[in-house]
């Protein structure tokens, strides 16, 4: 196999001949530099070498390799990312907010450029070039430190696992430059977090770390009076002590440079902090410019029993720490809409209110070769996903004493999946990147060590057969596990273009590599990621892992955990990133209900980001936002249920239901009951069929307009949609809240429009409703759900791509596309009742059955209703919900 230093000197030698040119590179331009430093490497003496590409250790690829290099320049360079959309205040909408854009030709980008350098050696040209654009235009959202007094609050939101620590990383760095004294990051709430983002900043930014150049430190041309003066250190948080010792007299009044603190997010610390700037400064410390990064801002649950993480005492100090400085700006940075940061504008805290990002959001986009929860849970194929059946001997609930007999068969076939991975990437000549496995099953320390301990004893079993046979021929016929790993290759590598014989042979190379690492408070040994030297790690963990921290090479997920809330479910999802080489190799192991719950959150997730770009170009302003996350349809039970006040008995929600679709996706089994639902179908087309049908823009179903709104109650109050408990107001199981439909019924007055829709292809067996009206079912998908009480419709969705477009004629759909649904509804002049008769197959067998669904489409936009529909909530109800989420120990 080709020497790894080797392979990376060319490519680095060709990237940097590609980073020179200006703008898109040209057609075959990738392949030309690679074929002329072919001839470079295979005609030049080794001195001549070692000249152009300042290396000893350059020789020949194999053609596979310098095929595969052209692949992965091609990957890179062909990366495509947009900038990121703005919502601003109504003060920043009525300022030049300008500033530092301006001043481009003026200002002296010193820390920028070097971290702009920096970045090339792992990131793409385009993704820099998003970056650049992104950090400036949210400083041009936040204030020039020259000007004598301001406070600026705003937000990013970003994807989890996207760039979120890059993107703040440069706006520090354009921070400084622009003379900002004092930084502070806020790292989350567990020591790990806030050691990774310390060395994160210190390559980044700092460029020094325990007194050695790191990262943008080792560049040629640093100035000794800017390097930014750290007041933390990888392994020691904020103290006052070490305060006092690491800025040797170095201060805010007489320092050109920065000072920085990268802190955890506890009230201890943050006190600390306050009281050292108030003693040492003597409250001089007002007249120097702030900017204060709050890393996972959504991070410190109302619901947790912990002081030192209460929110309420958390903002607070926050609070005083920005009000020690006349100038100063506070910037959250989350991977999710649904953060603390918007409920606390509204519900409970008023203190919450004071951290609002009143100026600005602003949303990043992620690259195109971000592996993302769109590409790994929409659609119907999840190629990524395994599912852990249920049950499991490894129990979603359990006590924290709970003793494990042995290994689930997933979890041993993820284990082994592990190890292929390893192989094939050391065979993709990647053999000097990490690679990791996350197993995250349980919420306890105690469960982590005994998951930890049978894990050991698997992977020594696996371990010693591989060493012992696996660089045999047919090692397979030798022993069990090896079998066992060849059926895991078979089974879960259909795709990939690998031989097994080689395969096991490169997993004997590395297979005494590979450590287990528990990550959590009572850890002896610490999970370390060096740039020198390849990790091959199995990690276990729960909280600890599940916010912000970064996994490298995660290859292999092992997911079991238990949670209703949809923003630490995302947090939890690491497997989320970029994954360069390998991605085809990924693979989460879940169970079905959490693959749903994933897909549903995406959705709902793309549903608010879609409101967030139509608020954008309409000049909304942050709390219009944070106002539509609480209202939204699918998100504000997490809201409200993260938020209720423990001492009250009972509630208010507000629910706006203008510009969305809800759909009776899940359906109850019951055959009677489905009977019931089709002739109640048929009955509400036979009371309006004497009136004329309108012309439908989709041929063979039927459309009429201006229907009583009595008409909707009368169907909707006698539909038997699928509810799992009578209590279920929020239509939790079936995604049907239909007592806020009823209530939107109720108090909205406004006719309705009614569709019947048939499928175009006409078959036998038509169900004649009355004259004229004769309905031919639509073929479906179905799931069976929930113990075999109900189906799931494919892909979640009754309706078709078109089909909300029913009662818009081409003039009324002028500008926009029938299937771009969001912009449908923004036409629709009233709502539009949608009645469906399905001809079911059940997934998986040739059974079919006749099913009845309806769905409404609300309009949105100028023709919305623009109320709330209220319902009291007990907090009961809630209770049993919250049941459900769990944090570690």
């Amino acid at each position: 196999m080709q020497k790894m230093n080797s392979y990376d000197t060319i490519k680095d030698f060709i990237r940097t001949k590609l980073e020179k040119t200006e703008g898109a590179l040209p057609p075959g331009k990738i392949e030309n530099e690679i074929r002329n430093t072919k001839i470079l490497v295979t005609t030049l003496q080794p001195d001549a070498l070692e000249m152009i590409f300042s290396s000893n250790n350059v020789s020949n690829l194999e053609d596979s390799n310098w095929e595969m290099m052209k692949r992965e320049l091609e990957l890179e360079f062909n990366v495509t990312m947009s900038s990121g959309i703005l919502i601003q205040g109504e003060e920043q909408q009525n300022r030049d907010s300008r500033w530092w854009t301006e001043r481009e030709k003026l200002r002296e980008d010193y820390y920028w450029n070097r971290y702009k350098k920096y970045m090339k050696k792992n990131l793409p040209p385009n993704v820099i070039k998003t970056i650049d654009t992104d950090t400036d235009n949210i400083m041009d959202n936040l204030e020039d430190p020259k000007i004598d007094q301001f406070s600026r609050y705003g937000m990013v939101v970003g994807h989890v696992q996207s760039g979120k620590t890059g993107n703040y990383s440069a706006l520090i760095c354009k921070a400084a430059d622009a003379g900002y004294k004092f930084i502070v990051v806020i790292a989350g709430g567990i020591n790990n977090l806030r050691n990774q983002t310390q060395d994160r900043l210190n390559k980044a930014f700092i460029g020094v770390d325990m007194g050695y150049p790191v990262g943008v430190g080792k560049f040629s041309g640093t100035k000794q009076s800017h390097v930014p003066r750290s007041l933390t250190t990888k392994l020691q948080d904020f103290n006052k002590r070490d305060a006092d010792k690491n800025s040797q007299g170095t201060n805010l009044d007489n320092t050109k440079s920065p000072i920085v603190l990268v802190i955890k997010k506890n009230t201890s610390t943050l006190k600390n902090v306050i009281e050292w700037l108030s003693k040492i400064y003597n409250n001089g410390v007002s007249k120097h410019a702030m900017l204060l990064i709050d890393d996972e801002s959504d991070y410190a649950s109302i619901n947790t029993k912990k002081p030192e993480e209460d929110p309420t005492i958390i903002n607070a100090r926050i609070r005083d720490l920005l009000s020690l400085f006349e100038k100063s700006a506070y910037v959250a940075y989350t991977a999710t809409p649904y953060a603390n940061i918007f409920i606390d504008h509204k519900i409970e805290d008023e203190r919450g209110k004071d951290l609002f990002p009143k100026d600005f959001i602003y949303a990043l986009e992620a690259p195109d070769n971000y592996f993302g929860a769109k590409k790994i849970f929409l659609g119907t194929k999840f190629k990524h996903i395994v599912t852990i059946p249920e049950p499991c001997n490894l129990k979603l609930s359990h006590k924290k004493d709970m003793k494990l007999s042995k290994l689930p068969d997933t979890l041993k076939d993820a284990i082994r999946l592990f190890l292929i991975n390893i192989g094939i990437r050391n065979l993709r000549n990647q053999g000097n990147k990490h690679n990791s496995m996350l197993i995250h099953a349980s919420r306890f320390t105690s469960v982590h060590q005994e998951i930890g301990t049978r894990v050991e004893d698997y992977l020594c079993s696996l371990r010693k057969d591989i060493m012992a046979y696996g660089s045999l021929s047919n090692p397979e016929k030798q022993s069990k596990n090896i079998k066992d790993i060849k059926d895991t290759f078979e089974k879960r590598c259909k795709d990939i273009n690998a031989k097994w014989e080689d395969v096991i042979k490169s997993i004997s190379e590395l297979v005494n590599t590979v450590v287990i690492r528990e990550v959590h408070q009572e850890r002896s040994v610490e999970l370390e990621y060096r740039d020198d030297q390849p990790t091959n790690a199995i990690v276990i963990g729960g909280t600890s892992l599940a916010r912000g921290y970064t996994i490298e090479g995660l290859s292999v997920s092992y997911f079991l955990r238990k949670t209703i809330f949809y923003d630490t479910l995302m947090q939890m999802g690491r497997w989320f990133g970029y994954r360069p080489g390998y991605e085809d190799l990924c693979k989460i192991y879940m169970t079905e209900k959490m693959r749903d719950n994933f897909k549903y959150i995406i959705e709902s997730t793309e549903d608010l980001f879609e409101d967030f770009k139509i608020m954008s170009s309409s000049k909304k302003t942050p709390e219009d936002f944070g106002l539509a996350v609480q209202q939204h349809p699918d998100s504000g039970l997490q809201v409200t249920a993260r938020n209720k006040q423990r001492n009250t008995k009972e509630i208010y929600y507000d629910m706006k239901l203008d510009g969305h679709l809800k759909e009776t996706e899940k359906i109850v089994s019951d055959i009677y009951i489905n009977r019931d639902n089709i002739e109640l179908i048929k009955e509400i087309v036979s009371s309006v069929s004497d009136i004329r049908s309108n012309e439908s823009e989709l041929k063979n179903s039927y459309l009429w307009k201006n229907i009583d709104k009595n008409i909707i109650r009368e169907f909707i109050n006698k539909f038997k949609i699928y509810e799992s408990s009578k209590d279920d107001i929020f239509g939790i199981k079936s995604r049907m809240p239909i007592n806020f439909i009823k209530k939107y019924i109720d108090e909205i007055d406004t006719k309705w429009d009614i569709a019947l829709y048939s499928t175009k292809e006409k078959e036998e067996g038509g169900i004649y409703i009355k004259d004229k009206v004769t309905v031919y079912k639509q073929k479906r998908k179905v799931q069976i759900k929930d113990n075999g009480k109900c189906y799931e419709v494919g892909n979640r969705q009754v309706s078709s791509g078109t089909s909300e477009s029913i009662s818009l004629s081409d003039f009324e759909c002028e500008g926009i596309e029938r299937k771009d649904r969001k912009a449908v509804r923004n036409r629709l002049k009233r709502p539009v009742l949608m009645l469906h008769i399905l001809d079911a197959n059940i997934e998986g067998s040739d059974k079919t059955i006749e099913l009845a669904a309806f769905g409404i489409s609300f309009p949105g936009g100028i023709t919305s209703t623009g109320k709330t529909v209220s319902l009291k909530i007990n907090t009961v109800y809630i209770e049993k919900l919250l049941k459900g989420e769990d944090y570690d120990d």
